[in-house]
Protein backbone atom coordinates (compact mmCIF):
# COMPACT_ATOMS: atom_id res chain seq x y z
CA UNK A 1 0.00 0.00 0.00
CA UNK A 2 1.31 3.22 -1.27
CA UNK A 3 1.16 6.45 1.53
CA UNK A 4 -1.97 8.53 1.96
CA UNK A 5 -0.27 11.40 1.27
CA UNK A 6 -3.15 12.86 0.11
CA UNK A 7 -4.47 12.41 3.39
CA UNK A 8 -1.80 14.90 5.20
CA UNK A 9 -1.97 18.13 2.78
CA UNK A 10 0.28 20.62 4.77
CA UNK A 11 3.33 17.97 4.78
CA UNK A 12 6.23 18.24 2.74
CA UNK A 13 6.45 14.45 0.73
CA UNK A 14 8.85 13.99 -2.32
CA UNK A 15 7.36 11.28 -4.56
CA UNK A 16 9.42 8.23 -5.48
CA UNK A 17 12.69 10.44 -4.48
CA UNK A 18 16.21 9.56 -5.56
CA UNK A 19 17.74 8.70 -1.59
CA UNK A 20 21.45 9.06 -3.45
CA UNK A 21 20.75 12.81 -3.14
CA UNK A 22 20.96 12.48 0.79
CA UNK A 23 23.38 9.99 1.39
CA UNK A 24 27.30 10.51 2.07
CA UNK A 25 27.78 8.09 -0.02
CA UNK A 26 26.02 9.67 -3.09
CA UNK A 27 24.55 6.25 -3.29
CA UNK A 28 21.15 4.39 -3.01
CA UNK A 29 17.67 3.61 -5.08
CA UNK A 30 14.12 5.44 -4.71
CA UNK A 31 12.61 6.40 -2.04
CA UNK A 32 8.67 5.23 -2.76
CA UNK A 33 7.85 7.99 -0.41
CA UNK A 34 10.04 10.62 1.55
CA UNK A 35 8.69 13.00 4.10
CA UNK A 36 10.13 16.28 5.78
CA UNK A 37 7.99 17.15 8.86
CA UNK A 38 8.61 20.47 10.22
CA UNK A 39 6.97 19.80 13.71
CA UNK A 40 6.77 17.27 16.02
CA UNK A 41 2.84 16.90 15.37
CA UNK A 42 3.63 16.45 12.29
CA UNK A 43 5.88 13.72 12.85
CA UNK A 44 3.32 12.04 14.78
CA UNK A 45 0.68 12.15 11.98
CA UNK A 46 2.96 10.67 9.65
CA UNK A 47 4.14 7.72 12.26
CA UNK A 48 -0.03 7.64 13.40
CA UNK A 49 -0.98 7.37 9.25
CA UNK A 50 2.17 4.99 8.54
CA UNK A 51 0.80 2.50 11.56
CA UNK A 52 -3.04 2.84 11.20
CA UNK A 53 -2.39 1.31 7.14
CA UNK A 54 0.27 -0.67 8.33
CA UNK A 55 3.21 0.91 6.42
CA UNK A 56 6.76 0.52 7.31
CA UNK A 57 8.29 3.62 8.41
CA UNK A 58 12.83 4.03 7.75
CA UNK A 59 14.33 7.10 9.24
CA UNK A 60 17.76 8.14 7.92
CA UNK A 61 19.55 11.49 9.26
CA UNK A 62 22.36 12.68 7.65
CA UNK A 63 23.09 9.47 6.25
CA UNK A 64 26.56 9.76 6.94
CA UNK A 65 27.32 6.44 7.93
CA UNK A 66 24.12 4.39 5.98
CA UNK A 67 24.38 2.40 2.51
CA UNK A 68 20.48 2.52 1.32
CA UNK A 69 20.78 -0.42 -1.24
CA UNK A 70 19.77 0.62 -5.07
CA UNK A 71 16.52 -1.04 -5.13
CA UNK A 72 15.50 1.85 -2.66
CA UNK A 73 13.22 1.82 0.15
CA UNK A 74 9.73 0.65 0.14
CA UNK A 75 7.04 2.55 2.59
CA UNK A 76 7.73 6.32 4.12
CA UNK A 77 10.59 7.36 4.52
CA UNK A 78 11.61 10.43 6.99
CA UNK A 79 14.09 12.49 7.36
CA UNK A 80 14.53 15.55 10.08
CA UNK A 81 16.18 18.51 8.61
CA UNK A 82 14.00 20.66 9.99
CA UNK A 83 14.28 19.70 13.55
CA UNK A 84 17.48 22.11 14.31
CA UNK A 85 17.44 23.45 17.29
CA UNK A 86 20.15 23.17 19.64
CA UNK A 87 19.46 24.77 23.23
CA UNK A 88 21.60 25.44 25.88
CA UNK A 89 20.71 25.27 29.60
CA UNK A 90 23.83 26.09 32.37
CA UNK A 91 25.68 22.69 31.76
CA UNK A 92 23.84 21.10 29.17
CA UNK A 93 23.06 21.16 25.70
CA UNK A 94 19.61 19.89 24.24
CA UNK A 95 19.51 19.50 20.47
CA UNK A 96 17.01 18.51 18.25
CA UNK A 97 17.66 14.67 16.01
CA UNK A 98 18.42 16.97 12.63
CA UNK A 99 20.75 19.05 14.39
CA UNK A 100 24.73 17.87 12.86
CA UNK A 101 26.71 16.88 15.97
CA UNK A 102 29.64 18.98 14.65
CA UNK A 103 27.12 22.33 15.12
CA UNK A 104 26.22 21.06 18.51
CA UNK A 105 30.11 20.86 19.63
CA UNK A 106 30.45 24.45 18.12
CA UNK A 107 27.06 25.96 20.58
CA UNK A 108 28.87 23.37 23.50
CA UNK A 109 32.64 25.49 22.48
CA UNK A 110 31.05 28.80 22.32
CA UNK A 111 29.24 28.09 25.94
CA UNK A 112 32.19 27.04 27.28
CA UNK A 113 31.17 23.84 28.44
CA UNK A 114 33.78 21.11 27.80
CA UNK A 115 33.22 16.19 26.86
CA UNK A 116 31.70 16.68 23.55
CA UNK A 117 34.89 17.68 21.50
CA UNK A 118 35.18 13.81 20.59
CA UNK A 119 32.32 14.48 18.16
CA UNK A 120 33.57 17.94 16.75
CA UNK A 121 34.11 15.82 13.32
CA UNK A 122 31.79 13.64 13.23
CA UNK A 123 29.69 14.03 10.22
CA UNK A 124 26.04 12.77 11.10
CA UNK A 125 23.08 14.32 12.55
CA UNK A 126 22.15 14.11 16.31
CA UNK A 127 19.83 11.26 16.53
CA UNK A 128 22.06 9.30 14.60
CA UNK A 129 24.74 9.78 16.82
CA UNK A 130 22.54 8.89 19.28
CA UNK A 131 21.02 5.94 17.93
CA UNK A 132 24.27 4.41 16.57
CA UNK A 133 26.22 5.78 19.66
CA UNK A 134 28.70 7.15 17.81
CA UNK A 135 32.11 8.06 18.49
CA UNK A 136 35.38 9.01 17.53
CA UNK A 137 38.86 9.25 19.12
CA UNK A 138 38.16 7.85 22.25
CA UNK A 139 34.52 9.17 23.15
CA UNK A 140 31.04 7.80 22.44
CA UNK A 141 27.93 9.46 23.05
CA UNK A 142 27.36 7.37 26.02
CA UNK A 143 29.84 9.16 27.56
CA UNK A 144 27.88 12.73 27.93
CA UNK A 145 24.31 11.74 27.03
CA UNK A 146 21.56 12.30 29.52
CA UNK A 147 18.50 12.06 27.87
CA UNK A 148 16.56 11.87 24.58
CA UNK A 149 12.92 12.33 23.71
CA UNK A 150 11.74 9.40 21.74
CA UNK A 151 8.36 8.96 19.60
CA UNK A 152 7.88 5.34 20.28
CA UNK A 153 5.99 3.21 17.26
CA UNK A 154 2.78 3.51 18.87
CA UNK A 155 2.72 6.99 18.34
CA UNK A 156 3.43 8.07 21.59
CA UNK A 157 6.79 10.48 22.66
CA UNK A 158 8.65 9.24 25.80
CA UNK A 159 11.92 10.24 27.55
CA UNK A 160 14.39 7.39 27.98
CA UNK A 161 16.94 8.17 30.23
CA UNK A 162 21.19 6.83 29.66
CA UNK A 163 20.26 3.58 31.46
CA UNK A 164 17.04 3.12 28.85
CA UNK A 165 19.81 3.58 25.82
CA UNK A 166 20.95 0.40 27.14
CA UNK A 167 24.36 1.65 24.94
CA UNK A 168 26.87 -0.35 23.67
CA UNK A 169 29.95 -0.34 20.79
CA UNK A 170 27.71 1.17 17.94
CA UNK A 171 24.07 0.11 20.04
CA UNK A 172 21.56 1.28 21.57
CA UNK A 173 18.17 0.27 22.12
CA UNK A 174 16.51 2.68 19.94
CA UNK A 175 18.09 0.03 17.12
CA UNK A 176 15.79 -2.80 18.45
CA UNK A 177 12.32 -1.03 19.18
CA UNK A 178 11.54 1.42 16.51
CA UNK A 179 11.85 4.57 18.21
CA UNK A 180 12.34 7.83 16.54
CA UNK A 181 14.94 10.24 18.37
CA UNK A 182 13.61 13.63 18.28
CA UNK A 183 15.91 15.43 20.42
CA UNK A 184 18.79 14.80 23.11
CA UNK A 185 20.32 16.12 26.27
CA UNK A 186 23.70 15.90 26.63
CA UNK A 187 25.36 16.72 30.13
CA UNK A 188 28.65 18.50 30.18
CA UNK A 189 31.28 20.28 32.38
CA UNK A 190 32.75 23.81 32.46
CA UNK A 191 35.83 24.69 30.64
CA UNK A 192 37.69 26.96 28.93
CA UNK A 193 36.52 27.95 25.39
CA UNK A 194 39.85 28.37 24.28
CA UNK A 195 41.33 24.99 25.40
CA UNK A 196 37.94 23.66 24.49
CA UNK A 197 38.80 25.12 20.54
CA UNK A 198 42.27 23.84 20.59
CA UNK A 199 41.33 20.30 21.24
CA UNK A 200 38.62 20.65 18.38
CA UNK A 201 41.06 21.79 16.04
CA UNK A 202 43.72 19.29 16.92
CA UNK A 203 41.18 16.37 16.23
CA UNK A 204 39.59 17.78 13.44
CA UNK A 205 43.26 18.19 11.86
CA UNK A 206 43.76 14.75 12.83
CA UNK A 207 40.71 13.36 11.24
CA UNK A 208 41.56 15.47 7.77
CA UNK A 209 44.96 13.75 7.78
CA UNK A 210 44.14 10.37 8.13
CA UNK A 211 40.60 10.27 6.52
CA UNK A 212 39.53 10.49 3.25
CA UNK A 213 37.41 13.55 3.48
CA UNK A 214 37.86 14.69 -0.43
CA UNK A 215 35.49 12.09 -1.42
CA UNK A 216 32.35 10.89 -0.84
CA UNK A 217 32.16 7.58 1.89
CA UNK A 218 30.40 5.88 4.25
CA UNK A 219 32.19 6.79 7.25
CA UNK A 220 34.30 3.77 8.99
CA UNK A 221 32.83 0.56 7.43
CA UNK A 222 34.04 -2.15 9.82
CA UNK A 223 33.85 -2.37 13.88
CA UNK A 224 36.83 -2.56 15.32
CA UNK A 225 37.67 -6.55 15.56
CA UNK A 226 38.77 -7.70 19.18
CA UNK A 227 42.34 -7.99 19.17
CA UNK A 228 42.75 -6.14 15.75
CA UNK A 229 42.71 -2.93 13.70
CA UNK A 230 40.45 -3.38 10.47
CA UNK A 231 42.75 -1.18 8.64
CA UNK A 232 45.78 -2.76 8.38
CA UNK A 233 44.26 -6.19 8.51
CA UNK A 234 42.85 -5.08 4.75
CA UNK A 235 45.77 -3.82 3.63
CA UNK A 236 48.01 -6.91 4.92
CA UNK A 237 44.99 -8.60 2.69
CA UNK A 238 46.41 -6.83 -0.12
CA UNK A 239 43.19 -5.04 -0.47
CA UNK A 240 44.12 -1.10 0.03
CA UNK A 241 42.92 0.63 -3.38
CA UNK A 242 41.00 -2.42 -4.43
CA UNK A 243 38.42 -1.25 -6.57
CA UNK A 244 35.33 -2.85 -7.64
CA UNK A 245 32.91 -0.56 -10.69
CA UNK A 246 33.26 3.07 -9.10
CA UNK A 247 34.33 2.24 -5.12
CA UNK A 248 37.69 1.92 -3.95
CA UNK A 249 39.24 0.88 -1.04
CA UNK A 250 40.80 4.03 0.30
CA UNK A 251 45.15 4.73 -0.20
CA UNK A 252 44.27 7.14 2.64
CA UNK A 253 42.33 4.72 5.53
CA UNK A 254 42.06 1.48 4.71
CA UNK A 255 39.22 0.78 6.57
CA UNK A 256 36.74 3.48 4.43
CA UNK A 257 35.35 2.87 1.10
CA UNK A 258 35.11 6.18 -1.21
CA UNK A 259 33.02 6.74 -4.52
CA UNK A 260 35.49 7.63 -6.96
CA UNK A 261 33.49 7.52 -10.50
CA UNK A 262 29.68 7.37 -9.91
CA UNK A 263 29.50 4.04 -7.47
CA UNK A 264 26.81 2.07 -6.77
CA UNK A 265 25.25 0.87 -4.06
CA UNK A 266 26.05 -2.42 -5.28
CA UNK A 267 29.63 -1.82 -6.40
CA UNK A 268 29.89 -0.67 -1.88
CA UNK A 269 28.54 -4.30 -1.06
CA UNK A 270 30.43 -6.17 -3.57
CA UNK A 271 33.26 -4.83 -2.35
CA UNK A 272 32.22 -5.22 1.47
CA UNK A 273 32.01 -8.77 1.11
CA UNK A 274 35.10 -9.04 -0.71
CA UNK A 275 36.86 -7.76 2.02
CA UNK A 276 35.28 -9.66 4.69
CA UNK A 277 35.69 -12.42 2.38
CA UNK A 278 39.47 -12.14 2.12
CA UNK A 279 40.29 -10.95 5.48
CA UNK A 280 38.53 -14.06 7.05
CA UNK A 281 39.98 -16.76 4.15
CA UNK A 282 43.35 -14.95 5.44
CA UNK A 283 43.27 -14.11 9.18
CA UNK A 284 40.19 -16.07 10.02
CA UNK A 285 39.07 -13.22 11.73
CA UNK A 286 35.42 -12.13 11.15
CA UNK A 287 34.52 -8.17 9.86
CA UNK A 288 31.00 -6.89 11.26
CA UNK A 289 30.16 -4.08 9.48
CA UNK A 290 29.94 -0.57 11.28
CA UNK A 291 28.34 1.20 8.32
CA UNK A 292 24.28 0.66 8.05
CA UNK A 293 22.77 -0.93 5.43
CA UNK A 294 19.13 -0.58 4.32
CA UNK A 295 16.99 -0.90 1.52
CA UNK A 296 16.18 -3.57 -1.32
CA UNK A 297 18.46 -5.05 -3.84
CA UNK A 298 17.69 -3.89 -7.60
CA UNK A 299 15.68 -6.01 -9.42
Amino acid sequence: MKFPVEKLPNIEFKLDEPLSKYTFTKTGGNADVLAFPKTREELVEIVDTARVNKIHITIIGNASNLIIKDGGIRGIVIILPNFHKIEVSETKVTAEAGATIINTTIVAQKAGLTGIEFAAGIPGSVGGAVFMNAGAYGGEVKDVFESAEVLLPDGHITTLSHDDMKFSYRHSTVQDDGGIVISATFALNRGKKEVIQEEMDRLNELRRSKQPLEYPSCGSVFKRPKGHFTGPLIIRAGLQGKILGGAQVSMKHAGFIVNIKHATATDYMNLIHLIQKTVKEKFDVELQTEVRIIGEDKK
